[in-house]
């Protein structure tokens, strides 16, 4: 039996305060979007949500409708595929947001379109960005990426962009260029604001340093940021010119935070002005002594 079926409910996840205020505060945020920048302006942005909207747009139903409808089907793959407490998170996201978008009375903000793409789009990333850290998601385009990620290894970001790209072309030949465009930009900018807000300043970084100093460099790491390390040994020297010159050294890799980072840099280059140091993003890790925490 799939594992995903025997999962139990965890109802006091589901309906915690932190959960449920965290809902809510996205919940607004998208309501501001699309009452606020992109209904009154005739808007789209990507997945179902941009849909919802063009619906409304040819047949004058109201929003929170289509965008219910639309997204039931990817619920009920989410409860199948990812998991129960997944599905009724998300499931009490939309049920929200279709409150919300009947009874909050948002009044058009601005007519100038960059301001409708730029704002419309922040509004939106923040909206799915603090559903996502309540457990859920809004747009049923993030349920298919979340159950893909799992079984390719792509990242949402990548999914959801694929996906989109085939509506934004849709939205060209039948709506015209202009409007592709600034649903583009209006995409980008709630996907950067998403991942944001999502990672914050929690976003994991690999630190990696060479330095004949390594004993010194991993003492500091340790004992003065408290972080874990782990050391490869390698052979640091080989440069152009000399290159029959090479020494062993310890290759010093430790996992931190967006703001961490800039830190431990700058105490390292005040020890060692020599040592070599670069970084990585890191867009998924698992196991091992993080100072990161689950968002739910």
């Amino acid at each position: 039996m799939n594992a995903t079926l025997t999962e139990p409910l965890d109802w006091r996840t589901i309906f915690s305060f932190k959960s449920l205020l965290l809902k809510l505060i996205g919940v607004v945020c998208a309501v501001v979007a699309i009452k606020g920048f992109m209904i009154p302006n005739h808007f789209l942005d990507g997945g179902l949500l941009g849909i919802s909207i063009l619906v409304h747009e040819f047949y004058h139903i109201d929003v929170w409708i289509p965008l219910l409808l639309l997204n039931i089907p990817f619920v009920m793959i989410g409860f199948k595929r990812i998991g129960k407490n997944f599905a009724m998170h998300s499931l009490l996201s939309l049920v929200l947001l279709g409150v919300a978008l009947i009874v909050l009375p948002i009044p058009a903000v601005t007519k100038d379109h960059f301001l409708v793409a730029a704002f419309g789009g922040v509004f939106v990333g923040l909206g799915i960005g603090f559903v996502i850290r309540g457990g859920g998601v809004i747009d049923g385009l993030e349920i298919i990426a979340e159950f893909t990620n799992k079984r390719f290894g792509l990242t949402t970001s990548e999914i959801i962009m694929a996906i989109n790209t085939t509506i934004f072309l849709v939205i060209a030949i039948f709506l015209g260029l202009e409007k592709a465009m600034y649903s583009i930009l209006t995409f980008f900018t709630a996907v950067k604001v998403s991942d944001y807000v999502v990672d914050g300043f929690e976003k994991l970084i690999s630190l990696t340093i060479i330095s004949p100093n390594s004993e010194m460099i991993k003492a500091m790491i340790v004992n003065d940021f408290n972080k874990a390390i782990t050391v490869y040994k390698g052979e640091r020297g080989n440069l152009p010119g000399t290159f029959g010159v090479k020494h062993d050294c310890d290759i010093i890799v430790a996992v931190v935070t967006r703001l961490e980072v800039h830190k431990i840099k700058k105490a390292i280059s005040e020890k060692d002005p020599k040592a070599f140091m670069f970084v990585q993003n890191i867009s998924e890790v698992g196991g091992g002594i993080l100072s990161r925490k689950p968002s739910h």
